[in-house]
């Protein structure tokens, strides 16, 4: 009866884990697609819910979500607390004692074989992307994600993450690489319903019993959702789009589809015998055993708990606990995690360390898997970093075996143990702390790793002699020593903040440790006096401290990353850093940095002087324009430079108008691509007004001469003559469209800034009619125009017959390419595999006409028959682009009077 209950608590506590992230997701699109109208979305909001609750939803959503998967941790540690009521810690220790090392090796074979399936996920969504990459780099991203994911399993140190970096520098683009992930998400959730589903239809009158269900509902449950797979399976069995509504719905081909169930059957298959290998046998037959091990997979997946821990081994001791001894099962469970979770994430350690040291860097796979894993160490070493934090936190909590005790009672005094006890446990705290900074490849946390984790091995010994952990914090130097070349970005550690999801985790720790001390210690009857008992049989009293120091310094390190630091005004950029600024464009091919002549950007310098950022900031966003400008060797260092300068002031780091060149360097800084839209670049070297494609741009230009139009380009020491013209213009164009100046990615009517380039001129009847001002650099690899202007006087098609000749002009200047800028919102992906950012994008660009001209942009651009490049905003996950994305478009219309004004 009461496991009945404890199953309807994990069924609760899966869904309090997202239901603060629901409402918000849903309302994603909802903001980027009325981003510009803001009266408008406060009106629908008003009217769909009557009260400020989604927009407390909203602002709050990451601290709701931290809440609820903490409120899913503490449900299922009292329901496991209670489950094990009759059990003893001794037990369990000796369960594991006996555990026959040929079922370790089974378990240990079946891990394996559940690893290599894992690797078709990823093989089944490039293809499904119509990618293809060698095996061997997929294999490795594969492992290392499942083996990331797998163990931490939260945001930064997920298997997304890892993919991201991984396949960013394998060369796939940011949309892709979306759909990959949702491939694999997808793909693993529906094989995980259909293996539990076709399960239960096989066995479920030996899992009834376990559940409490009459197995005839149980069964009717299992063939309705086996139906509807049937039904989305028969329905895509040629891989055609599938119309509901107003979505539409690419659905895998039947070889497609059936490839992935087979994959994860294998799959589950290999990974519940790994645990089933372990546990007792005769417990049940191996087929019940899949149907439960899958339901608690499922529920592990949706609690949203990291690594789904304390709800898959509360399901499975609910479950299992009639049929096999709980002291067994949880033996079996704390071997189950070892093998399936951390023996692979050190393997993929080795693996990528020899890479490092060029152990086999000279064949030619090896050479590939060492690109693209030497990106994700840090990562898999922060993942190890997290797991040794928990194994110190742990292990104060619980009893030191007597027999180490007796031992070190002979050699060392009772006050060094009780501080060697205690001390690792903030140890274990403190090196949680730098595992975020090792996923940032700073060098103060390698640094600080480092020390940390000799101290502790030092400690380990002192205080239990304990010869597994001491050898895994050896291991763990071994891979921080072979990999220190990867850790060069320098950063304050101290000024690092937890984010949410860290501290979210941080909690899962420290609650973990509160129940695991509780289960430890269960027949000791608490009285104030423990904290003061100091006796080396006094373990109880020891386990108290240590949770007491590392609740202490847990509850510090958040409430020092929740009081984030204001965010301060950056300075202007001096006369002395634009001279330095212009210095660094001349040298360079990228035209529309000559935008850093507006002198309305702040101003960043790479360490070496040969690179700089122009930034400006809007709200909490510090927004940087474009790539750096400069040599592509001194990016790397000054993209983090910017963003870890702008999380120090409380803020976040975003990169606008980025093109697919640089797309590996965010990347590895942490940060995502989303599309923006496409940029229009014509290749001069080709470029003739001949042929039939040309037709109608060679009729604009011979009607602006017929109609009197002479074209002309104004050096800059010239145009200060003709600039009461040139503003003459401006005013009444600006007028005639009822706009205001831009700003930051746009010029502006600026004396100052239109002197210090050439000025394109048409004049007709002896009067200038229109203008533009030439960018140009040094290098002569690129030209574009930024400021155009006409006036009403100007003939019918002024514009095409200006960029005609414009372009002309640089064609005999010796330019090799001329940028026509960008089309917003443009190229971006209808697919419903595409990720939600390019479909509400995608819809925007469709049906917001009356927002902005997309559709007439593009189609002006398209005339001169340029190529076209994507461009991405670069930022943060979660909401971060959204707001980022608000932020830019303020800081170029001015603020919201600017935006709602054009």
């Amino acid at each position: 009866m009461y496991s009945r209950v404890v199953i309807a608590m994990v069924a609760l506590g899966s869904m309090l884990g997202g239901i603060a992230i629901a409402p918000l997701a849903a309302k994603v699109p909802v903001l980027l697609a009325t981003g510009a109208d803001t009266s408008r979305a406060e009106a629908n909001q008003i009217r769909l819910t009557g009260t400020g609750r989604w927009l407390f939803l909203r602002r709050n959503q990451h601290y709701l979500s931290a809440i609820g998967t903490l409120v899913v941790i503490a449900l299922f540690g009292a329901a496991i607390f209670h489950l094990t009521a009759e059990v003893r810690y001794d037990d369990v220790v000796s369960a594991l004692a006996d555990t026959s090392w040929r079922s370790v090796v089974a378990a240990i074979l079946f891990t394996g074989l559940s690893f290599l399936a894992l690797t078709f996920y990823d093989v089944g969504a490039l293809d499904y992307v119509r990618r293809k990459l060698p095996y061997a780099d997929v294999a490795l991203t594969a492992a290392c994600a499942y083996a990331v994911g797998n163990t931490a399993g939260f945001g930064p140190l997920s298997g997304g993450a890892i993919r991201y970096r991984s396949y960013s520098r394998l060369g796939l683009a940011p949309d892709d690489i979306a759909r990959v992930i949702a491939f694999v998400t997808l793909a693993f959730g529906l094989g995980l319903a259909a293996v539990a589903c076709l399960s239960l239809l096989a066995v479920g009158e030996y899992v009834a019993p376990l559940t409490g269900l009459d197995a005839f509902w149980l069964r009717t449950i299992a063939g309705i959702v086996l139906a509807g797979l049937l039904a989305v399976q028969i329905a895509g069995r040629s891989g055609h789009e599938v119309s509901i509504g107003r979505f539409t719905l690419r659905l895998p081909d039947s070889r497609t589809s059936s490839r992935q169930f087979l994959v994860t059957a294998l799959d589950l298959a290999a990974s519940a015998t790994v645990l089933y290998v372990l546990l007792p046998t005769g417990t049940m037959g191996w087929p019940a055993f899949l149907a439960i091990y899958s339901i608690a997979v499922g529920l592990g997946v949706l609690s949203h708990v990291p690594a789904g821990l304390g709800v898959f081994e509360t399901v499975m001791v609910a479950t299992l606990g009639h049929a096999a001894d709980v002291d067994a099962i949880l033996g079996a469970l704390v071997l189950y995690r070892v093998i399936y979770h951390v023996l692979p994430l050190l393997i993929a350690i080795v693996v990528i360390i020899g890479m490092e040291v060029r152990q086999l860097a000279g064949h030619s796979v090896a050479s590939s898997i060492r690109r693209a894993g030497g990106r994700m160490t840090p990562l898999l070493l922060a993942t190890l970093a997290l797991v040794l934090s928990l194994m110190l936190v742990l292990s104060s909590v619980t009893p030191t075996p007597d027999e180490n005790l007796a031992f070190l009672a002979n050699y060392v005094s009772l006050p060094i143990i009780e501080g060697a006890h205690f001390l690792a446990s903030i140890l274990g705290l403190a090196l949680f702390i730098v595992a975020r900074g090792l996923a940032l490849r700073l060098d103060g946390a390698w640094w600080g790793s480092v020390v940390l984790a000799a101290a502790a091995l030092m400690l380990s010994l002192l205080k239990a002699v304990a010869l597994v952990e001491a050898g895994m914090l050896a291991f763990f130097l071994v891979g921080l020593l072979a990999s220190r070349r990867l850790f060069v970005r320098r950063a304050s550690l101290f000024g690092q903040a937890l984010t949410v999801p860290w501290l979210t985790a941080l909690g899962v720790v420290c609650l973990g440790a509160f129940v695991v001390l509780l289960f430890v210690y269960r027949n000791v009857e608490y009285s104030h006096e423990l904290w003061w008992q100091f006796e080396f049989s006094a373990e109880a009293p020891r386990g108290l401290r240590a949770l007491l120091g590392v609740t202490i310094g847990a509850s510090a390190v958040a409430i020092w990353s929740l009081m984030r630091p204001a965010a301060t005004a950056i300075a202007p950029a001096s006369n002395e850093d634009m001279e330095r600024a212009i210095a660094i464009l001349e040298t360079q091919d990228m035209s529309d940095a000559n935008l850093v002549r507006m002198g309305d950007k702040s101003i960043m310098f790479s360490a070496d002087g040969r690179a700089f950022i122009m930034y400006g900031r809007w709200g909490r966003s510090w927004v940087a324009l474009f790539d750096p400008v400069g040599p592509v060797e001194a990016w790397p260092d000054l993209i983090w430079q910017f963003i870890e300068t702008a999380r120090s002031n409380g803020c976040r780091a975003v990169f606008y108008q980025v093109s697919p060149r640089g797309l590996a360097y965010y990347a590895d800084a942490g940060l995502r691509a989303f599309r923006l839209g496409e940029l229009a670049e014509v290749d001069l070297t080709r470029f003739e007004m001949k042929g039939g494609k040309w037709a109608t741009l060679r009729h604009q230009v011979g009607r602006g001469q017929r109609d009197g139009l002479e074209f002309s380009v104004v050096d800059p020491a010239d145009v200060p003559a003709i600039l009461p013209e040139l503003a003459a213009i401006s005013d009444a164009w600006l007028a005639h469209h009822n706009a205001r100046e831009k700003g930051f990615s746009l010029g502006a009517f600026d004396p100052q800034y239109l002197v210090t380039q050439p000025v394109a001129i048409l004049k007709c009847k002896g009067r200038i009619v229109a203008f533009a001002n030439i960018l140009l650099t040094g290098t002569r690899e690129q030209g574009s125009v930024d400021l155009m202007r006409f006036s009403s006087e100007a003939p019918k098609g002024s514009m095409d017959f200006l960029f005609a000749q414009v372009m002309e002009y640089l064609k005999a200047q010796g330019y090799r390419r001329f940028n026509l800028g960008m089309a917003p919102l443009s190229g971006m992906s209808s697919r419903s595999t595409a990720p939600v950012w390019d479909r509400a994008g995608r819809t925007f660009y469709e049906h917001g006409e009356r927002f902005y001209n997309f559709k007439g942009l593009r189609a002006f651009k398209s005339k001169f028959h340029p190529h076209w490049q994507p461009r991405y905003l670069a930022a943060s996950g979660g909401l971060s682009p959204i707001l980022a994305l608000m932020d830019a478009t303020f800081l170029i219309g001015g603020g919201i009077k600017g935006v709602i004004k054009k």
